[in-house]
């Protein structure tokens, strides 16, 4: 028998067909620290994999490594991620998930997935409308569920605590809109300032609009820097513009309100928002033969083919074929003041991400002082301890009359300064605020604070729906996550459901479709209890060993004598 043993062994060598190794995972997140979900959703999830015979390992880091490892250098095997953007509409999916994005750096398509079929049904539903663009959503929902290079878990509640005997209005704001902050009433007169706590130390350190995130959703870059137009609940307003006009097909013009100025006096012109478009396309300007383009914003810049301006106060974009309604989508990008951002198109000059021959200034820079045009503007930031704004009194939403925008938001900010301190946990955040030494905790907290807030006369419990949502990410680069057959085998060992109980103490509602809280979602990916394309092997939480590998050995993967899945 043993002589047997060898002549297979040489035969498999010379054949070139090795026994194939074990299947060994490495899933990446980020620690307790920076979000309270991501960490305990990888060890569940590393614990399911185990238990199909996967060799599954977690590997927590910090917020800016995982972010270099995960969207820039690709170095992953599967991460678990909460996706930072909160106003999710169909046509986010086109910069998530085409494949003409599979190479860059940042939140354009980060798992390097590349089907034509998809390609096609991201195009159409930019170049459609009516019912013939809900088809093309729809058609691309089941494809994605079905391809699954990522997948969805769950959409969180988002949990926080304040007090009301400064402030009020604080269950009218949601925790993933900037504009909330300006929906607040002053309750004490003596009250000028508005502190929160944040337990993300990234606020009081990097400012940079352009840069991507692997943490919390933030809101404060969205404070400092203004977009032609501004999206809140669910529609979008006027906002540096004062109107839009489609003047001919495909083209649109923007007329600037009069007077805007960056918050270091300088005036803000047509030219600034030209500059912004063309530098969210190549932060490099065209200086080099490989294009750095940002690692946010990627869809909406790539919809406008041109951008001009014919005097200060007008700018006029140029589309290709799509809706009108796709193609404003890239009115709602923040624009930049060109006198401080043109300097960064080099190089960078202190150590940074490594982009490689995409890397500039502008991709790495903290951007500490931000000079935006936002309502707030920055006074001071202490790495680890606090940021302060404070209201840009040239703002127009302090000087003019602008009956075009929401009621709630029209006045302006209701406090002379914002102030947000950095603490460790989130139970410090409850307690400074519980004390009276802060008025709302800003970043969603962790279930574990739940009955502290709910014993504290002092604090109002507020819960939200987030927009955003938990999801594994496979690295469709590299074997065996490249098999849509082996992604589809790992969401069978996924229980949405005991995630939302076990990991987010009910606080959570399980999906399918990364478009489960919009109107696109279709009914067939609309949460019913169970996934009904790739439905959980196994019971309340429980994988069922036997099941699971019967699966993977009827897709061809086989197990060794120790009952390790390998590979093919």
């Amino acid at each position: 028998m043993a002589a047997t043993s060898g002549c297979v062994s040489r035969l498999r060598t010379v054949m070139g067909r090795e026994r194939p190794d074990p299947v060994t995972v490495t899933i990446k997140t980020v620690p307790a620290d920076d979000d309270p979900y991501a960490l305990l959703i990888a060890r569940q999830l590393s614990e399911w994999l185990r238990a199909a015979g996967i060799n599954a390992n977690v590997l927590p880091m910090a917020s800016e490594e995982l972010l270099r490892q995960v969207l820039v250098n690709h170095e992953y095997d599967l991460f678990v991620g909460r996706y930072p953007d909160s106003t999710l509409d169909a046509d986010s999916l086109y910069s998530l998930l085409h494949s003409q994005f599979a190479t860059e750096p940042g939140w354009q398509n980060p798992f390097g997935y590349a089907n034509l079929s998809v390609d096609d049904l991201l195009a159409r539903q930019r170049t459609t409308d009516g019912d013939e663009r809900r088809q093309a959503v729809a058609d691309l929902q089941s494809t994605v569920a079905r391809e699954n290079p990522f997948t969805v878990l769950a959409f969180p509640d988002v949990i926080r605590a304040a007090r009301d005997d400064r402030y009020s209005r604080f269950g009218t704001t949601r925790s993933d809109e900037a504009l909330g902050m300006l929906q607040l009433h002053r309750a004490d007169d003596g009250a000028d300032a508005l502190r929160v706590t944040t337990t993300d130390e990234r606020v009081t350190s990097t400012l940079n609009p352009l840069l991507a995130s692997v943490g919390r959703v933030g809101t404060v870059t969205d404070l400092i820097y203004d977009p032609l137009v501004r999206r809140y609940r669910g529609e979008r307003y006027p906002w540096l513009a004062e109107s839009t006009t489609w003047v001919e097909d495909g083209v649109l013009e923007a007329t600037l309100r009069p007077d805007l100025s960056f918050h270091d006096g300088e005036a803000l012109t047509a030219d600034d928002v030209v500059f912004s478009y063309r530098f969210l396309r190549d932060t490099a300007s065209g200086e080099r033969n490989q294009a750095a383009p940002t690692m946010r914003f990627r869809g909406r810049s790539t919809l406008a083919e041109s951008v001009t301006a014919p005097d200060r106060r007008t700018v006029r974009l140029t589309f290709g074929e799509e809706t009108d309604s796709v193609a404003e989508r890239a009115l709602t990008v923040p624009i930049l003041p060109r006198h401080v951002w043109t300097e960064r198109t080099g190089e960078p000059r202190v150590g940074g991400l490594d982009l490689g021959g995409g890397t500039t200034e502008a991709l790495v820079t903290a951007n500490v002082p931000p000079v935006g045009s936002g309502p707030l503007a920055f006074v001071s930031a202490t790495r680890n301890d606090r940021l302060v704004l404070k209201r840009f009194a040239d703002h127009f939403l302090e000087t003019a009359d602008t009956p075009a925008l929401p009621d709630a938001v029209a006045d302006g900010a209701a406090f002379e300064e914002l102030v947000m301190k950095h603490v460790g946990s989130d139970s410090s955040a409850v307690d400074l605020v519980d004390s009276g030494d802060a008025d709302l905790t800003l970043a969603g907290l962790g279930p574990g604070v739940l009955r502290r807030i709910g014993q504290a006369d002092e604090l109002d419990l507020l819960v939200d729906r987030s927009q955003s949502f938990y999801f594994l990410g496979f690295n469709t680069r590299r074997a065996p996550y490249a098999n849509p057959r082996f992604r589809q085998l790992i969401a069978q060992l996924v229980d949405r459901r005991h995630l939302v109980q076990s990991v987010f103490s009910t606080f959570a509602a399980p999906a399918i479709s990364p478009l489960a809280r919009t109107d696109w979602v279709t009914d067939d990916l609309t949460w019913r209890g169970r996934d009904p394309i790739t439905p959980f092997i196994g019971a309340a939480g429980e994988v069922d060993d036997a099941q699971a590998r019967a699966a993977f050995r009827e897709a061809g993967y086989q197990y060794d004598e120790q009952g390790r899945l390998l590979g093919v």
